[in-house]
């Protein structure tokens, strides 16, 4: 540990809120680096080698200063860390009166010094877990033996079953995107510990990816644990933050190397949940639940195909000019091809159904009990929004 200027100048400034006297602080060279006199920076301090070298305190009165290179009196103490004289902390004035501030003035160093040391190493263990979440998640070249061992130093289990999690940052009514949103976001995803491996991502500014620790029951796991551990974060977050959230998360493939896979299908979950104004007021999604239309997201990039496929409910929609057969259509496949239960949500009898089945029929030229021609009605609904 090697004291620098950044330390020094909080040393000066804590210190001196306590007492009334200057403070300096010095490096393992003896070289001010943090002064309440800002004209001492920089100097070399006798008084401070001294302390240096033979490890106790120093004091000097006005006789010794004017012996001394770079001295004023005061009083000069070893700052110990790990049992090693890292640097000085002197304090300007008369030895008598000082004397009785010297302890206090070394504690108060020391403890900075040791809060600064367990920052660092707080930052260096969060750096290295995100880096290890991004080699992960894109199937980085290192092989389990190398994922394992820096693992291992980090003291995360890699055996343990994580899905792949998504979470978009959203600022409200009109509020820039801010940082200090991502950074309260991983806060919460981070604490109370979960064993959440969080890491900003590095493909878009605003998304924050979590490989999220799972249960596996029976070859399958635990959606509706994670379903409220979601809605717990939805309701920290509250409705007074600046900013919303949407969540996708992955489907579950064991091994080091589903991860990668597992973020793929958020990722792809992410973007068809966008890409589609159905979804808009909707928060949470699971792959699971939107696998076709996760699988045709990108097909609208295909003209001819999605032309294709939509091109029986463009024949519907140019005859019917007031949306109800497509609303219809739509109802029936959200209740499963159930005539009662879409009867029941659109308040119509079962005979005002069968006919705009029946009408559905001629204008698509597809038949609703042909298993080919429902299955292209459906994906072309699902697809067009």
């Amino acid at each position: 540990m090697q004291l620098n200027t950044t330390i020094a100048r909080q040393i000066v400034d804590r210190t001196m809120k306590i007492i009334k006297h200057s403070v300096n602080v010095m490096d393992s060279h003896g070289r001010i680096i943090g002064s309440g006199d800002p004209e001492r920076l920089h100097q070399k301090h006798d008084g401070a080698i001294l302390a240096l070298n033979n490890h106790h305190i120093v004091e000097i009165d006005h006789a010794t200063a004017q012996r001394l290179h770079g001295v004023k009196p005061g009083i000069n103490l070893p700052i110990i860390f790990q049992q090693q004289a890292i640097g000085v902390v002197g304090i300007s004035g008369d030895p008598n009166e000082v004397r009785n501030y010297g302890e206090l003035v070394k504690m108060t160093a020391e403890l900075i010094i040791e809060q600064a040391v367990l920052m660092t190493q707080v930052e260096w263990h969060k750096r290295h877990r995100e880096e290890l979440v991004m080699q992960l998640i894109n199937d980085s070249n290192l092989d389990n033996d190398q994922l394992t061992t820096i693992a291992e130093r980090l003291e995360i289990k890699l055996d343990q079953p994580r899905i792949a999690t998504i979470i978009k940052v959203l600022p409200q009514d009109g509020e820039a995107f801010s940082l200090e949103n991502l950074q309260h976001l991983v806060h919460l995803l981070e604490y109370p510990e979960r064993d959440n491996l969080v890491a900003i991502s590095s493909v878009s500014r605003n998304e924050v990816v979590v490989l999220k620790p799972i249960t596996i029951n029976n070859n399958d796991w635990s959606r509706d644990l994670e379903q409220k551990r979601i809605y717990k974060l939805l309701k920290r977050i509250g409705k007074e933050a600046n900013y919303s959230i949407k969540i996708a998360l992955g489907d579950y493939f064991p091994t080091i190397q589903g991860l990668a896979q597992s973020y793929l299908t958020a990722t792809a979950t992410m973007e068809a949940a966008l890409n589609s104004h159905q979804y808009a007021k909707q928060q949470v999604f699971f792959y699971q639940d939107h696998i076709l239309p996760v699988l045709l997201n990108k097909i609208k990039d295909e003209s001819w195909r999605y032309q294709q496929l939509q091109s029986p409910l463009d024949r519907l929609k140019q005859h019917d000019p007031r949306g109800i057969l497509l609303k219809t259509l739509t109802a029936f496949f959200d209740q499963n091809c159930d005539l009662a239960q879409t009867c029941q949500v659109l308040h119509i009898h079962r005979n005002t159904l069968r006919y705009r089945l029946d009408k559905i029929e001629q204008q698509t030229n597809l038949k609703i009990n042909k298993i080919s021609d429902i299955t292209r009605l459906y994906l072309a609904i699902i697809s067009q929004s």
